[in-house]
């Protein structure tokens, strides 16, 4: 990152600690620990992670255009898949994905290899870069908006910590170890 972006260094550096705490958490999850959730009617711990990943994709490769490369190809579904939760089993998931079986490790994997995307974006951008505007369909009303990348990374940066509390959450309804200080 460029030098004079203290703020955007210490918000990606204490991020990435966050991201890191998610991965741990979900790595040696089994597929019935998975399909845990809060209440009935709300998405379990993996419809979560698939979602977290999902959406990082969706924002950085489709609406801001970065190149992904061929590795988050293998992602591209999985907003789609986690938005439609929640669903009967961990296993109809994997159905809907056309896969045998997501494990918490392979939910891992999508975290680490969505945070080296934007983590590169986030070293390559300059302050310019993050004024940069996008169009948007826009809000409730429908209205065309400008949406910049720092509104972006913001939005991403939020949703993360978001759903990654519901999984936080989750996991400490189930006494599954989480390592979410605070």
């Amino acid at each position: 990152m460029a030098d004079d972006t203290f703020t955007l260094t210490t918000f990606s550096t204490s991020w990435k600690a966050y991201q890191d705490r998610l991965t741990t958490a979900l790595a040696p999850l089994t597929a019935g620990q998975l399909a845990l959730r809060a209440a009935p009617g709300v998405r379990s711990i993996g419809e979560n992670a698939l979602h977290i990943v999902g959406c990082r994709l969706y924002w950085f490769t489709d609406f801001l255009g970065e190149d992904g490369g061929e590795r988050m190809r293998a992602y591209a579904r999985w907003n789609e898949v986690a938005l439609g939760a929640p669903y009967t089993s961990w296993s109809e998931v994997a159905l809907r994905l056309g896969e045998t079986a997501l494990t918490g490790a392979d939910l891992a994997q999508g975290l680490d290899h969505t945070w080296r995307l934007m983590a590169g974006c986030l070293a390559r951008w300059r302050p310019t870069d993050l004024r940069q505007t996008f169009p948007d369909a826009g809000g409730d009303d429908g209205t065309p908006v400008e949406l910049s990348r720092a509104w972006v990374v913001w939005h991403v940066l939020e949703h993360d910590l978001h759903h990654g509390g519901e999984l936080s959450l989750t996991l400490g309804m189930h006494r599954l170890p989480a390592d979410f200080p605070g």
